[in-house]
């Protein structure tokens, strides 16, 4: 099968080209190597790499129309900047149109979306429904919303995920490699007085190799989670045991303007409708988190939010 991934050089897009690579698919990747890196994309049989913008019309044209995919998934996103609202506009709106319209024009099968759960604001219930009310309130979450619409009045199988927090390899983004990083340095931490619901990137691939072969592709948009919320002091317990230290005091600071207090999405609906739910545990998922980090170290540390604080410290 031929596969396009946008933003196949960031953490999902990268282990799913390690994933379906070895099953035989043709993978052809577009990232600009803002987030992701191009040495994670090796120079294998089946692997195509064309560096550019998903906004940028032409690329898209060329790369659609000499690669003919016959199922695109799009990971491409833009939320390293939380102030930079065109970057975000052109990468997350733009991209999102121009993976339509190109879909369209080439006859794709499945577009395969990932949405950010930010996309649902400020949560009026927990766990988070799917037909909850939108109402983003970042950069980030508005242009991803938009993108997720205009995907939605392609006339082709559009399938929306909005993720829960995927655990895997080269994770750069949240409390899990920031705790392991300053932790390992013996630096100090602070814990958001947040939760979350943490994933298993196993569990995601369980659900991608379904959707890639499912002959009756149920569209729209599929909350994909555990269902479980777990406290950001929760997830710095764990990395101080995985490394054998006594966790030091941590500060719990009330989430930023741009932040979430509370965040678990309901997967009922996937559960229902695609026969398909989580097996891994919370603290094996961090566990297994922080083994590869043992194996492969951190580099990068993104983060959508703004900082806390003029005090320089990494975001948690």
């Amino acid at each position: 099968m031929r596969i396009l991934i946008t933003g196949g050089a960031g953490c999902l897009g990268s282990n799913l080209v390690e994933h379906w690579i070895p099953a035989g698919h043709e993978i052809l990747v577009i990232d600009n190597f803002t987030t992701g890196k191009r040495e994670v994309l090796p120079e294998i049989g089946g692997l195509y790499v064309k560096e550019g913008s998903v906004a940028d019309g032409k690329l898209m044209e060329e790369a659609f129309g000499s690669f003919e995919p016959e199922v695109v998934v799009h990971s491409a996103a833009s939320y390293k900047d939380p102030k930079n609202w065109i970057e975000d506009t052109a990468t997350n709106v733009m991209g999102a149109v121009l993976v339509a319209k190109e879909s369209i024009r080439k006859g794709v099968k499945r577009i395969i979306n990932f949405q950010t759960a930010l996309c649902y604001g400020h949560p009026q219930q927990i766990p988070v429904p799917v037909n909850h009310p939108l109402a983003p309130f970042t950069s980030y979450g508005i242009s991803k919303t938009a993108g997720e619409l205009y995907l939605l009045l392609a006339k082709l199988p559009v399938i929306s995920l909005r993720l829960a927090n995927i655990c895997g390899p080269r994770l750069a983004i949240g409390p899990i490699p920031t705790f392991y990083k300053r932790l390992k340095a013996e630096r100090d931490c602070f814990c958001s007085d947040t939760v979350r619901d943490f994933m298993d990137i196993s569990d995601f691939f369980t659900l991608m190799d379904e959707l890639l072969v499912i002959s009756d592709l149920p569209t729209g948009v599929f909350n994909v989670s555990t269902g479980e919320g777990h406290s950001i002091k929760e997830v710095y317990d764990i990395v101080a045991k995985f490394l054998g230290i006594k966790p030091p005091e941590v500060p719990i600071i009330s989430p930023g303007i741009d932040d979430v207090a509370v965040m678990v999405l309901d997967p009922t609906q996937t559960e229902r409708i695609l026969g398909w739910k989580t097996s891994v545990s919370f603290e094996e998922t961090i566990t297994r988190q922080l083994k590869w980090y043992e194996a492969h170290g951190v580099s990068d540390v993104f983060s959508h939010l703004m900082q806390p604080g003029k005090k320089e410290r990494d975001e948690c």
